[in-house]
């Protein structure tokens, strides 16, 4: 039953017919639990009014959204989504996961420049996972926030932020400490009102990278996938404000599969993106015996390079081709593991 801490509880007759009661209502009442609604101390100050309109709008788009089976829907609280620009990616990076997963070769420690698709809010905290560490090299992530848009930069880019960038006007940038960057950790970046860029592992004291950012322009988050880490992921962003707060639009579907356990050929879990290539003589490791070769076509179009890495381990689709082998096959192109 839906309840608004001041219109009361609604008679049954709110929900007529049995389709509302069905497993979709569920989902409803997680988004109109009382955690999720306005709490206000008069009915009818001007900032209760408003935000009593947002909460029914946004109850509106969420009832459509669980009737249609849908799993999100953009609102008033949705900052909208957030990947990784597609075209200004370093010479030796490649993304997958709808561009939320960027790799770095490991025969390099460099050109692992990689920025946020959209401009990032001042106060926006964006939020990403250290996926794989490379032992062979020294330094780590570096983070930072650039005015100067993705789509307006020349290609090749430069092989990396520090000092490449840092010297030139519009980036702000600093190295995050080693043992921030290790495989698993959490981190948080933003860019303060007072003009600092920060950083902090999840639930851990801030720590501030840079200062004098100027926030007359729009900024892009910039990363640097440099030394030993070797991929990020980007999960999101929130901005937080006085009553509630904005996120940005979930992971996509493809990496929810990699929250749940998975099992190599060969029986045993599985932990790493690489891990998922086994010994198996059959099973052909791009990821390991062609790392600094050039990225071959795409075996579905034989057009586009592939840059997709499936969860078997081999990386031979592009990203479109990759979307479709999904939904219509789910099946690895070469080896027929499930993907």
């Amino acid at each position: 039953m839906l309840y608004h801490p001041h219109l009361g509880r609604p008679r049954a007759s709110v929900f007529p017919g049995p389709s509302l009661r069905s497993s979709s209502i569920s989902c409803l009442q997680l988004f109109v639990d009382r955690e999720h609604m306005p709490q206000y101390e008069t009915l009818c100050s001007p900032a209760c009014i408003i935000l009593t309109c947002t909460w029914v709008l946004e109850m509106g788009r969420h009832v459509k959204s669980a009737l249609q089976g849908k799993g999100h829907c953009c609102g008033c609280s949705c900052l909208g989504p957030l990947a990784f620009h597609s075209a200004a990616v370093g010479g030796h990076i490649s993304l997958s996961w709808e561009r939320t997963l960027a790799r770095r070769k490991e025969c390099t420690f460099n050109n692992g420049l990689v920025f946020s698709s959209r401009p990032v809010r001042v106060g926006e905290v964006v939020s990403l996972q250290v996926k794989k560490q490379v032992g062979r090299w020294s330094g780590a992530l570096r983070l930072g926030f650039t005015n100067v848009a993705p789509s307006s930069r020349s290609l090749p880019l430069p092989p990396m932020a520090i000092p490449d960038l840092t010297d030139t006007a519009g980036h702000w940038a600093q190295v995050v400490p080693e043992p921030f960057c290790y495989v698993g950790s959490i981190l948080e970046s933003w860019v303060s009102h007072g003009g600092n860029v920060y950083c902090r592992m999840m639930n851990h004291k801030r720590h501030k990278l840079v200062e004098g950012v100027d926030l007359s322009k729009p900024l892009w988050a910039m990363l640097d996938i440099y030394g030993q880490t070797g991929a990020v992921l980007l999960l999101g962003s929130q901005k937080r404000k006085a009553l509630f707060s904005r996120k940005s639009c979930p992971l996509p579907s493809p990496y929810v599969s990699m929250q749940s356990h998975h099992y190599g050929l060969d029986g045993r879990e599985v932990t790493d993106l690489d891990d998922l290539c086994t010994n198996d003589k059959n099973c052909v490791c791009y990821l390991r015996k062609k790392v600094c070769s050039d990225l071959e076509a795409c075996v579905a179009c034989l057009d586009e390079p592939a840059t997709n890495t499936l969860l078997c381990g081999h990386r031979c689709l592009c990203h479109v081709c990759t979307v479709r082998v999904i939904q219509e096959f789910g099946t690895c192109p070469l080896c027929r593991h499930a993907i």
